[in-house]
């Protein structure tokens, strides 16, 4: 049975920044792993009720701006599973989650910077998956829970977001590859602090933790709006009773937290 992960994703010029240790870490987020197929939950896309993209090949889409030029000209565009996409809708209906088909979308920079430096050669399918809109914590946790069998399936859940996501608190002039690294501060700290502790519960516990995040230390300074927050909800779900562990940290921006978990 595979894993499911979450990973944290940065700025869209992560595929750029081959000098952070993040990127060495992604690089190898796959070793050893030969999934049939990716299932991605991306922090960028949100819909009225879960969407899985039925597309194949995936375009890429660039939705960002004021970025340099180069990172316009990646391209990632994996096939599609509209077999795993179908079989997502219908797991998701079954456990009586209202989902959806969009046969034309791509894959957004949550899923395709990450995907781009942990498997350049495009060659696994991928079907992403939307969070939904008002981004309730016991939606994103039923959906995981819904999804779980597709791990016996030789599919890959990836929940892709932040651990730490305030883009109003991060130190822009920190993010350049000669920056000083800057101490995150202790809201930040904390936050990820009782992430670790709380994803570290037997499930039903991690479970409760998650679905009351807004209780944490630190809360809505490390998510003013927890659409990066969501992707973990599925994919710790997604994991059932496998434990979780830390396999990255490091910061960026001062407070932007790349921390990821590997469940199994």
């Amino acid at each position: 049975m595979l894993p499911t992960f979450f990973i944290s994703h940065g700025a869209p010029t992560f595929p750029l920044q081959r000098e952070q240790p993040v990127h060495g870490f992604m690089q190898g987020l796959l070793h050893g792993l030969s999934p049939r197929a990716i299932l991605m939950v991306s922090a960028h896309w949100e819909a009225a009720v879960p969407t899985a993209t039925a597309a194949s090949p995936l375009r890429t889409i660039h939705d960002f701006s004021g970025f340099p030029p180069e990172l316009y000209d990646l391209r990632y565009e994996p096939p599609g599973a509209p077999d795993l996409a179908r079989q997502t809708v219908d797991l998701l209906a079954n456990a009586g989650l209202l989902a959806q088909l969009d046969p034309v979308r791509g894959i957004d920079h949550g899923g395709w910077t990450p995907l781009i430096v942990a498997r350049p050669q495009a060659d696994i399918p991928v079907v992403q998956l939307s969070l939904v809109r008002g981004l309730d914590p016991s939606t994103h946790l039923a959906m995981g829970e819904a999804l779980a069998a597709l791990r016996a399936q030789d599919v890959l859940i990836i929940g892709s977001g932040g651990a730490v996501h305030n883009l109003r608190a991060i130190d822009w002039s920190a993010l350049g590859p000669n920056a000083p690294a800057t101490p995150p501060p202790a809201w930040a700290t904390d936050f990820r602090d009782w992430l670790d502790a709380s994803l570290s519960l037997p499930a039903p516990s991690r479970t409760e933790a998650l679905r009351n995040w807004m209780k944490a230390p630190g809360a809505r300074m490390a998510h003013p709006r927890q659409e990066h927050l969501m992707p973990l909800h599925v994919a710790a779900a997604a994991a059932g009773d496998s434990k979780a562990a830390r396999i990255h940290e490091s910061w960026q921006g001062g407070s932007l937290s790349l921390a990821a978990w590997r469940f199994e």
